[in-house]
């Protein structure tokens, strides 16, 4: 690995760790799916929570997918956005990475929430940053990249 990636790497987990939640992609069925999940970073690795009822881990285990988070609805003037690609597995979390996630939610969708752990090992990370310190206009509420 790089010294640019590790920096990226480095950088990505920091912006990370500002945030609770994110959005997890890859396909099903040969379709685009996006999924909300909760996340925290153990040991240089992405561990996600998710609901076992919509059966999204299923097409997540053993696949590649995209994991992204970001700070866009925070009003700051510096947005940035992080992504992690790699293959995620199914595991099971310490009592230390479980007392880090947090309260779990009572529902999702109107059905109990059962939760659902998967790790991302990071293949690719890529930050970006939109700066809009030095605009004179009042920054837009939602951006296209």
């Amino acid at each position: 690995m790089s010294s640019d990636e590790i920096r990226d790497e480095t950088r990505a987990i920091e912006l990370l760790n500002r945030v609770s939640y994110g959005r997890v992609a890859t396909s099903m069925r040969a379709m685009p799916f996006v999924a909300p999940a909760r996340h925290i970073v153990a040991d240089g690795r992405v561990l996600l929570r998710m609901h076992r009822g919509l059966g999204y881990h299923r097409a997540c285990n053993g696949s590649v997918v995209a994991y992204g988070a970001d700070n866009s609805e925070s009003g700051a003037e510096r947005i940035w956005s992080v992504q992690f690609t790699g293959t995620a597995e199914i595991v099971e979390p310490t009592a230390e990475q479980l007392a880090a996630f947090g309260p779990e939610p009572v529902r999702v969708d109107g059905e109990p929430f059962t939760p659902v752990f998967m790790r991302i090992e990071p293949q690719f990370v890529t930050v970006h940053e939109l700066d809009y310190s030095g605009n004179s206009e009042e920054r837009p509420l939602h951006h296209a990249a």
